[in-house]
C-alpha cells in the first residue's frame, strides 16, 4: 500500500526577457518588504516596545503600498510579499523557541533570490504554469512526471543564473521491498563510505575534478574591476563551475542513499559534527566536498518515506579504536594508520572495523537502551555505559526520542 507524502518537484525553466524582468522585480520587492518588516520588529525589540506580530507587519505593508515612494510594490503580485512576511514570522518563532538565531537581513548579492506563490497566485491548466502578473506560461523542462494536485510553487534563481520552479505535490511513495538486512555506515575521505559488509564506496572527489577550471575562473574574476559588466560575467563563470560540482555531488548522494534504503531495513550511522571538523584546515576542503551532512539528511527523509529505521550512534563512541572481535580498546590510532592488528590477533581494516562497531552499537541501542551520548558510568569495553536503563520517567531513566524514523538516546 502506497504512502502519500508532501514532496517538492523541482524543474528548470527558461523565462522570456519580460518574465525574467518581472521575476527580478518580484525578488527585489520580496527582499525589501522582508528587510523593512525585520527592521520594524528589531526596533520594537531593542526599545522594549510591544512585540510586533505578523498582522501588524501585514497592515504596515498595506500602508506602504499607498505611499509615493513605495508605490512600485503594487506592480508585482501581492502574494510573494505576504509570504515573505510569513517567512519572517516563522523565523522569529524559531528564534523565540531557541531553534534558530535571530533573523538577519537579506542581502542583494548573497541571499537566495526566490519568491513563493500560493495557489491563488498562479494558474495550472493543461500542464502549463502561469504566474500572477504574467500573460504567458513558463517554459518549463518537464524532466520527470508531475503528480496531480499542485499546491504552492517557489520560483528561484541560483547564483549561476539558472531559473527553477519548485512545485509541492501529494506524491504516493511505493513501499520498499521487504528486507531484514542491517548495515553500519562509516564516513571517510579515502573511501567516501565504508559499509559493515566490507564494501567500500569510492570517493568521487567532485571538487578536485574541477579544481583547475575553478582556479582559472577565480583568477579571471580577481582581475576584473569591481562593479564592471565583465566582473559580473566572470562571477557567473565561477558560479557555473560551483553549480556543476554541487549537481554531481547531489546526484551521487541521491543514488547512494536510495540504494542503501531500499536494500536495508536498519541503517546505523555516526553522529558527526561536520562544522567542528571543518576547523581542521588540512581536511576542511575534502570534508566539505564529501557532503556528509547532505548524505545524512537524504538518508533521514528517505528512511522515513520507505519505513526504514535510521539509528544515530553518539559521536564519542570509539568505533575506530575498538576491536570488533574481542572488544579491546586500542590506546592510540593515528589517522595515517589504515590497518591494525589487535592483541587478540585479529587484523582489522580501519574503516571496515569502524563500520562493524557502529552497527553493533546501534543495534545495542534498540536492544537494551544503551546510550549514544557519553554516560557517567564507565564500561570496560568502551568507557561508555551500555547497560539497560530504567524506563522513561524513572529517576535514572534515559528517554528514547523518536523523530520520524530516526532514533537517538539522550541522558537526563
Amino acid at each position: 500500500m502506497s504512502r502519500t507524502v508532501k514532496r517538492a518537484f523541482k524543474y528548470r525553466f527558461y523565462p522570456t526577457p519580460g518574465q525574467a524582468a518581472e521575476l527580478a522585480r518580484t525578488f527585489g520587492c520580496v527582499r525589501l518588504v522582508y528587510n523593512m518588516a525585520l527592521a520594524a520588529r528589531t526596533q520594537a525589540w531593542t526599545q522594549r516596545q510591544e512585540r510586533i506580530t505578523y498582522n501588524a507587519t501585514s497592515a504596515m505593508l498595506t500602508a506602504l503600498k499607498k505611499t509615493d515612494e513605495l508605490a512600485f510594490l503594487n506592480d508585482v503580485s501581492s502574494v510573494p510579499l505576504q509570504q515573505a512576511l510569513r517567512h519572517l514570522q516563522v523565523a522569529f518563532t524559531n528564534f523565540w523557541t531557541k531553534r534558530a538565531r535571530y533573523p538577519t537581513f537579506k542581502s542583494r548579492k548573497r541571499s537566495r533570490r526566490s519568491a513563493e506563490y500560493t495557489a491563488s497566485a498562479f494558474r495550472w491548466r493543461d500542464g502549463r504554469l502561469t504566474l500572477a502578473k504574467m500573460s504567458d506560461p513558463l517554459d518549463i523542462v518537464w524532466s520527470r512526471p508531475l503528480p496531480a494536485g499542485v499546491v504552492p510553487s517557489t520560483v528561484s534563481q541560483d547564483p549561476a543564473g539558472r531559473w527553477f520552479v519548485s512545485l509541492l505535490c501529494d506524491d504516493g511513495i511505493e513501499p520498499a521491498p521487504a528486507s531484514t538486512a542491517v548495515v553500519g555506515v562509516d564516513a571517510g575521505l579515502d573511501s567516501l563510505f565504508t559499509l559493515s559488509t566490507g564494501e567500500k564506496i569510492p570517493n568521487p572527489r567532485h571538487e578536485r575534478r574541477d579544481r583547475a577550471a575553478l582556479a582559472r575562473a577565480q583568477r579571471n574574476l580577481a582581475r576584473k574591476a569591481r562593479g564592471s559588466a565583465n566582473r559580473a560575467k566572470a562571477r557567473l563563470r565561477v558560479a557555473r563551475v560551483h553549480a556543476r560540482i554541487a549537481d554531481r555531488r547531489r546526484d551521487h548522494l541521491h543514488k547512494l542513499t536510495t540504494r542503501l534504503v531500499r536494500e536495508n531495513q536498519t541503517l546505523v550511522i555516526e553522529d558527526l559534527t561536520v562544522r567542528n571538523m571543518m576547523a581542521n584546515h588540512s581536511l576542511a576542503r575534502a570534508i566539505s566536498d564529501a557532503g556528509w551532512r547532505q548524505f545524512r539528511t537524504m538518508l533521514g527523509y528517505k528512511a522515513d518515506w520507505y519505513g526504514r529505521d535510521l539509528l544515530v550512534v553518539d559521536r564519542w563512541f570509539p568505533s575506530t579504536r575498538l576491536c570488533s572481535a574481542c572488544g579491546a580498546l586500542a590506546e592510540h590510532l593515528p589517522l595515517a594508520v589504515r590497518s591494525w592488528t589487535c592483541r587478540c590477533g585479529q587484523a582489522h581494516d580501519r574503516d571496515v572495523n569502524a563500520a562493524r562497531n557502529i552497527l553493533a552499537e546501534g543495534l545495542s541501542v534498540t536492544a537494551c537502551g544503551g546510550g549514544v551520548r557519553p554516560q557517567r558510568e564507565s564500561s570496560s569495553r568502551t568507557g561508555r555505559s551500555s547497560v539497560k536503563q530504567e524506563p522513561p520517567g524513572a529517576t535514572q531513566g534515559i528517554p528514547v526520542l523518536r523523530g520520524g524514523s530516526q532514533r537517538r538516546v539522550f541522558p537526563r
